[in-house]
């Protein structure tokens, strides 16, 4: 038996339903990643407790909010986010030469512009002993906390994770080691979905700075 609109296929009134629903989760999720500094998981996920939608609705991916993300910076940060997100990358910067030994890169929000003073700072270290990060921090009499995040693939990987003050943003920003094994390295450069290069090198961070300097 056929549901009324079912006969449209894809294009019938359900999936423009869903459709909606998607980008207002999207748009929701975006406002709260700015505002409040969600990571997109979390973000998503309240969006569609606090909207009242049912648990199973459709989520939006990630390039559905992150678009959203750049569209409300374009409309309310504009004046503030291009300074912080300078910030934010001349301090993961710094923690990347500090780390420098253990072939840092630095992704998520940060990397592709969109970073504000509430978003933390991840940086991938692809190591030939998992537990060399770490002896390092210890060494040099550095507090941090291990804990497990999300890694580029899905999959859970181990964090080393510091609070960081920043004198330019007069807050202490949490910085994020995520701790590689170095075959991974060959997998890690791959495009996104959007064609991007989804992380970068000391030399690509400090080319993007360059771009920075240039243009503010």
């Amino acid at each position: 038996m056929l549901l009324p609109g079912s006969q449209h296929g894809h294009n019938g009134p359900m999936d423009s339903s869903s459709s909606s629903s998607k980008r207002e989760i999207a748009a929701f999720a975006a406002r709260m990643v700015v505002e409040e500094g969600l990571e997109y998981g979390p973000a998503k996920r309240r969006a569609l407790r606090e909207l009242g939608l049912p648990a199973r609705t459709a989520l939006p991916n990630n390039d559905e909010v992150e678009a959203e993300v750049r569209d409300y910076i374009q409309l309310y940060c504009a004046d503030t986010q291009p300074g912080e997100l300078r910030a934010l990358r001349r301090l993961a910067l710094e923690w990347m030469e500090h780390m420098a030994a253990f072939r840092p890169y630095i992704g998520g929000a940060v990397w592709h512009g969109t970073a504000t003073r509430l978003s933390d700072i991840y940086i991938q270290l692809f190591c030939d002993d998992s537990k060399s990060a770490e002896i390092a921090l210890i060494d040099h009499h550095v507090d941090y906390e291990p804990r497990m995040v999300t890694g580029f693939h899905g999959e859970q990987v181990e964090a080393l994770s510091l609070h960081v003050y920043s004198h330019e943003l007069s807050e202490e920003i949490g910085v994020h080691l995520m701790v590689y094994d170095l075959d991974d390295l060959r997998g890690a450069l791959k495009a996104d979905s959007q064609g991007r290069v989804p992380r970068g090198n000391l030399a690509a961070l400090r080319r993007l700075l360059e771009q920075d300097n240039s243009t503010s």
